[in-house]
């Protein structure tokens, strides 16, 4: 008896309690793998608009690509937000597998009341994508960041090119622009990384290419090489067979 509960009582308490994890972890592995989903679904949805996109020559230059589906924000002029993402880097071989982040804090600018927004963040060079690869920086303090312009082309827009590491977009009510998003602090989301790949796997090995995309994957991954394709590696396998 332990602590006035007889054993075998004990015992079919904590069997049933190792019962319910598996369950739970095939819970929490199909929200991320949704999370992948809506990605997909924000990146193909904002870029099927003719002349209110993300340009091509931003997604095209583009180093990393993040997008959290239904950003929280809240607050009246001033609030703060609460997020989950999904990020993906552009290497030799295509995509890198997605890693998943919070997205905490920050200041949105004019804002008023609380709504969900669809959030994305292009990483425009390679200091950005350093400060990506750390797992944990903060956007207008480790990364400047700007809000993107908006439109099929951005050659008038020469501000993207000359300073901004980070460039912030948001949707939220069918409207679709560049955002102001400073303060907010991106770190890796060890959880939904185990919910998703089984195991921990960290931020720069999943973001430089080092480790293969599952099947689940597909509708992140495959919205970015349609808008922001890679040219095969020549001195990759896969691209000497071709």
């Amino acid at each position: 008896m332990a602590n006035g509960i007889p054993m075998k009582k004990l015992c079919a308490l904590l069997l049933a309690g190792l019962s319910v994890l598996p369950v739970w972890a095939e819970g929490d592995r199909d929200k991320t793998i949704d999370r992948v989903s809506s990605a997909g679904t924000v990146l193909n949805e904002i870029m099927a608009a003719p002349d209110n996109r993300i340009p091509d020559e931003i997604l095209g230059s583009a180093k990393c690509v993040a997008v959290v589906p239904s950003l929280l924000k809240g607050g009246f002029v001033v609030g703060g937000a609460y997020g989950k993402g999904v990020a993906s880097c552009r290497t030799a071989n295509g995509w890198s597998s997605p890693a998943f982040f919070r997205v905490e804090g920050g200041s949105f600018g004019l804002q008023i009341g609380g709504q969900a927004v669809d959030l994305i963040m292009v990483i425009m060079n390679d200091n950005g994508m350093r400060n990506l690869l750390s797992s944990k920086f903060k956007l207008g303090a480790d990364a400047s960041v700007a809000a993107g312009p908006v439109g099929r082309h951005a050659e008038g827009a020469t501000d993207w090119k000359m300073r901004a590491q980070v460039l912030t977009y948001s949707r939220a009510r069918g409207v679709f622009a560049g955002i102001s998003l400073n303060g907010a602090v991106i770190k890796q989301d060890r959880d939904d990384t185990r919910a998703f790949y089984g195991r921990m796997v960290p931020y720069r090995t999943l973001l430089t290419g080092a480790f293969t995309a599952p099947a689940d994957a597909q509708p992140f991954l495959s919205a970015l090489g349609q808008y922001s394709p890679i040219a095969p590696n020549p001195s990759t396998p896969a691209a000497q067979k071709q």
